[in-house]
């Protein structure tokens, strides 16, 4: 320690362990899944630090096993909301004020215990209610999560030490004060690390925060708070409030004090936010901080010079892995005429070996998607591809719900670019992909950007250095992460910091001192040693 900063790195991005078989932590994970499956458990919300029960209550259940019941958790009344918004400016007079320092040992305590004893369990609990397979639970729930509290405490470190310049006659200093108010944070359901990193990396800048975790994955909510507890979050600096969305929205953003929100979801509800905060904009006492991820209609182009194996291999897993619900899945493909039918079928030989069902069997690597609404989209999606003559499905197609939400990895062909799966975000194991005439690498460049609203990944393929050049360029704001050669999915903490823009989010990018910097509200304070005593300037004579 020097000067009262970490002198050495202390964000080191966590080991993904292998799960292999017969390995120690597998049969720890798989021992941990079956117990939470038959705990029954329940979920209150927490309010200063309590946990609060109402009389209102709604079931979770597997997307893989829907009608088992893993537990029950508590939605909030409007009375509890603002319960949550009176108790967290109570606990910010004294949480503003504490020394960093104190706030990053309680988030590196909180990382090292996801990393130790909360591990087998927040990763079953991702496992049973977001039906991720033990690998992606364990980048996710466990790995990233670890990483976002990790980084954010040293890139925490690097913004207090950035001073401005001072002289002999006066002393500048920045004060990074938190926002004046509360943050709300608003999570999605497919991951974990995200449900965790939006409220905390608020609360280390010294802010309070009213958290609303997706009715999908308020589970492993439950473990991310049991953890914050434990690593000695104070009462009332993160509240979890569950229930009907709208009424928490607006029960939050009506009040004078909602200083800021920090979201990941859909584009129309961020939309919907962002419309609101500008009706009630004469209410706040401070403009808030907007600061929102939402969708993507992320693409793979792949130029004629490209390696097909690694093609297919990036849209087998950029695609398919937990089945198509990352914001960066790949769900639209740009594949040059002359390498197709090596890419197809290297695509169709990894489909075939593709194995679906319970996270329970380590071999499946697909399970089911979030929800039955979700389930009912696609397959509506899938049926008017099948009743469509210009399009051809080559894999998949298939569906079925009478146990789980499983929809077989579906592989669209299209005629025409333009095709509604082409354009739509589907949020699922759904692929299309274009095949173009390969003197129009160009042309398709300039298609794959105007085919979308959207700006969040995409992947560009080729052994031609001319070509990359040409399609960094062209693309250059079509996607906010931009991947050459590799697929468009699988940012890492610290070394891809993660956001889009258009329609895609604000591009604050998650895991880096960029979205740190939204939630503080910096103060220049400059002190002069020896104040003047005569206003007469040297040029008046």
């Amino acid at each position: 320690m020097g000067n009262g900063f970490f002198e050495v790195p202390i964000a080191i991005n966590e080991p993904v362990k292998s799960y292999a078989p017969g390995s120690p932590e597998r049969e720890e994970v798989l021992e941990t899944y079956r117990k939470m499956y038959k705990a029954n458990i329940e979920v209150p919300l927490y309010i200063n630090g309590k946990e609060v029960k109402t009389k209102e209550t709604a079931t979770m259940s597997p997307p893989h096993d829907h009608k088992h019941a893993l537990g029950i958790y508590y939605k909030a009344t409007k009375r509890n909301v603002e319960e949550a918004i009176e108790t967290a400016l109570e606990a910010r007079k004294k949480w503003a004020v504490m020394p960093w320092e104190q706030r990053a040992g309680i988030f590196l305590r909180a990382a090292e215990l996801i990393a130790g004893p909360y591990r087998a369990k927040i990763n079953a609990a991702t496992m049973l209610a977001q039906s991720k397979n033990i690998y992606q639970a364990e980048i996710d729930s466990a790995c990233e999560l670890i990483d976002f509290l990790r980084f954010n405490v040293q890139y925490m470190t690097e913004i207090y030490a950035e001073q401005p310049e001072s002289t002999s006659a006066a002393w500048n200093r920045i004060e990074y004060r938190p926002l004046e108010g509360f943050i709300y944070a608003i999570t999605p359901f497919n991951f974990t690390a995200i449900a965790g990193n939006l409220p905390a990396s608020a609360a280390l800048m010294g802010n309070v925060v009213v958290w609303k975790p997706s009715n999908s994955q308020v589970y492993s909510a439950k473990i991310i708070m049991d953890v914050f507890r434990e690593a000695g979050v104070p009462a009332g600096v993160i509240n979890m409030v569950m229930g009907d969305a709208a009424m928490i929205s607006d029960t939050l953003m009506a009040s004078p004090d909602f200083s800021g929100v920090h979201f990941t979801g859909s584009t129309n509800v961020f939309q919907g936010i962002w419309k609101k905060i500008g009706d009630n904009i004469k209410t706040y006492k401070t403009y808030p901080r907007i600061v929102g991820e939402t969708g993507g209609k992320d693409f793979i182009v792949a130029h004629q010079s490209s390696n097909p194996k690694q093609v297919a291999t990036a849209m087998a897993r950029g695609a398919f892995e937990y089945q198509g619900q990352k914001c960066s899945a790949a769900s639209r493909c740009y594949i040059s005429k002359n390498i197709w039918d090596d890419v197809k079928n290297y695509l169709l030989d990894d489909l075939r070996s593709f194995k679906m069902g319970t996270p329970e069997d380590m071999g499946n690597f697909i399970n089911a998607v979030i929800s039955e609404s979700s389930f009912d989209k696609l397959a509506s999606y899938i049926d008017s591809a099948k009743n469509d003559k210009n399009v051809e499905i080559i894999a998949g197609g298939n569906y079925d719900k009478s146990k789980g939400y499983f929809i077989e990895p579906t592989v669209i062909v299209v005629k025409d670019p333009k095709y509604t799966t082409m354009c739509t975000e589907l949020f699922g194991p759904v692929l299309t992909v274009y095949v173009y005439d390969d003197n129009k690498w160009e042309e398709t460049l300039h298609l794959v950007d105007e085919t979308s609203e959207y700006a969040l990944t995409g992947a560009v393929f080729s052994e031609d250095r001319y070509a990359l050049e040409v399609a960094v360029k062209i693309l250059e704001n079509a996607a906010g992460n931009f991947y050459i050669n590799d697929k468009p999915t699988g940012a890492v903490v610290g070394q891809q910091p993660f956001g889009g823009a258009r329609a895609s989010g604000t591009n604050d990018k998650a895991g880096s001192k960029q979205n740190l910097y939204r939630w503080i509200s910096p103060r220049m304070v400059k002190e002069t040693f020896v104040s003047p005593t005569d206003y007469r300037y040297p040029f008046l004579g």
